[in-house]
């Protein structure tokens, strides 16, 4: 009896302790769930669903008319146009769901037929083929995007053909200016209608006050992009200032959550801590012209020698206090035609020099050397550069090192801006520095086209241009184009010198994945906030 009395004691202690940890395993998983609900509550309360932004020397909040860059950035929220373009500068649909080429200078889209007008309305052919001829009769930034449009056909309320008065590469890169409504603007003066001060759109954000130091934007509950509907930031104010020294001031005192600027010494006005900074690429790209038909230049181991011999980070580095990015093509910016690897020729002093002895030449009594229908060449080179422009003239200088080092001599013509226009339109050089805003296209034909600065031709770029005019499989496109990105590398009728940088610098209070580019700084908004 004893031995089981004692075998019972045991086993209501065995459950007693038992019910004493499944009562704390309980207990710790509450506490748990309660700690994460104050968490999420302490979240939530700190979630600020505004941001401020600014602008600088404002003209107009409509699109079409101002040429303020910073109202085209912002204007971006509010406005949509018929494509648009994604991080890696590829085309997506916008307020046109589907493009398509119907012939060599006619293009058909098909609207969305869910998108309405922030006042209701509805969004219509009507609108784009307003939004067309207006941009071709104004003095807009967004003129050029349709100067090629002959006409404007209105197949049915959601489908448009244009026709064009000419074929122009790619095209469809064109259609990203912002599309305003025929109802809101008919019998009005575009530029010059009170209208202009709150004017409606179709996109994430509407406008819905214009006062003398602040826009306001509000979220657009109406918004047909479902996918993004839900964003965190129900209000964007936008602050006016009249100079960038007073926008830099306010982003010191905490006034203003994110500002662009191109400025090369920011951190000279705001400081190096407190806030973050995303640099991206400018669309300016300098580089060199080598003309092709030039007695020397025209040799293709002269032109690579020359690439192999420039030290572009030096340059940089020496010239812009590395706050450029160096460029070895026109495209190595981000575009999704591209792919990077192996596309750098490089920095590679002892190759220019194997080059150049590859191909018959000999370094002798300080020149290099050789020998061409019984006469001796000398090896020397023109670059012509613009004297007004002192950065240029740097560079210019310190490429002359760069290629005195391999010893290939170098004359640098200094014209002034007068002279400097005439021999670039008169292709009158042998190299010459100059550059260009980077197209948000792919296309290259500024660099192999007709007419092109390097006068360089070849019947295997004429065919690939002309496939690329005639193509619009992504995967052809692509092919054709790193086929011109390796002409660019082993022909070497352009060396990419850099692109500038562009910074946005914003407050570490704004949450949110900051991914900038030279058409859009707001990517993924619908998931930034600030607290």
């Amino acid at each position: 009896m004893k031995s089981n009395y004692i075998k019972y004691i045991f086993f209501i202690l065995v459950i007693i302790i038992v019910a004493v940890a499944i009562y704390a395993i309980y207990e710790d998983e509450a506490n748990k769930a309660n700690n994460q609900i104050d968490k999420n509550a302490e979240q939530t309360s700190q979630t600020i669903k505004d941001i401020r932004l600014a602008v600088v020397n404002f003209d107009n909040i409509n699109p079409l008319i101002s040429k303020n860059r910073s109202v085209q950035e912002v204007t971006k929220l509010v406005f949509e146009p018929l494509l648009q373009l994604d991080k890696n500068y590829k085309l997506q649909p916008c307020l046109a769901k589907e493009w398509a080429k119907s012939g060599d200078t006619s293009y058909i889209l098909k609207l969305r037929t869910d998108v309405k007008w922030q006042d209701g309305s509805a969004f219509t052919a009507q609108d784009v083929k307003y939004t067309i001829e207006t941009l071709k009769q104004i003095d807009s930034i967004y003129s050029y995007n349709v100067q090629h449009i002959s006409s404007v056909d209105i197949i049915d309320n959601y489908s448009i053909r244009l026709n064009l008065d000419t074929i122009v590469p790619f095209f469809e890169y064109n259609l990203i200016f912002p599309i305003v409504s025929i109802n809101y603007f008919t019998g009005q003066d575009i530029q010059n209608t009170d209208k202009n001060f709150t004017p409606i759109a179709t996109g994430m954000y509407q406008i819905t006050a214009n006062q003398d130091n602040t826009i306001t934007l509000t979220k657009n509950q109406n918004w047909w992009n479902i996918s993004q509907k839900d964003a965190k930031i129900e209000t964007i104010n936008v602050n006016k200032y009249s100079s960038m020294g007073e926008a830099y001031n306010a982003f010191k005192l905490g006034n203003i959550d994110l500002l662009t600027t191109e400025n090369l010494n920011v951190e000279d006005n705001i400081g190096k801590i407190g806030y973050n900074k995303k640099e991206y690429y400018g669309r300016e790209h300098d580089f060199i012209a080598l003309n092709c038909d030039d007695s020397i230049i025209g040799k293709a181991e002269v032109r690579k020698a020359i690439a192999y011999a420039i030290d572009k980070s030096g340059i940089v580095s020496s010239v812009y206090g590395g706050k450029y990015y160096v460029a070895d093509n026109p495209l190595d910016c981000g575009n999704w035609t591209f792919d990077t690897e192996g596309s750098s020729i490089g920095y590679n002093p002892d190759q220019a020099k194997q080059v150049l002895m590859d191909a018959g030449w000999s370094y002798k009594y300080g020149y290099w050397q050789k020998k061409e229908d019984y006469k001796t060449i000398r090896l020397t080179v023109d670059l012509t550069v613009n004297s007004d422009n002192n950065s240029q003239v740097k560079v210019a200088e310190e490429i002359e090192k760069s290629l005195e080092d391999v010893g290939i001599k170098i004359n640098i013509q200094k014209l002034n801006n007068d002279r400097y226009k005439k021999a670039l339109e008169n292709k009158d050089y042998g190299m010459i520095i100059t550059g260009t805003n980077s197209s948000l296209s792919p296309s290259l034909v500024t660099y192999f086209g007709s007419g092109n600065l390097a006068n360089y031709e070849s019947e295997e770029v004429n065919n690939i241009l002309t496939e690329l005019l005639s193509t619009t499989d992504e995967n052809k496109i692509k092919e054709d184009t790193n086929k011109l990105i390796n002409i660019y590398k082993t022909e070497v009728p352009y060396i990419s010198l850099y692109f500038n940088k562009t910074n946005v610098i914003y407050s570490t209070s704004l949450i949110g994945d900051i991914s900038p580019n030279q058409y859009n700084i707001f990517y993924g908004i619908e998931n930034w906030y600030r607290r």
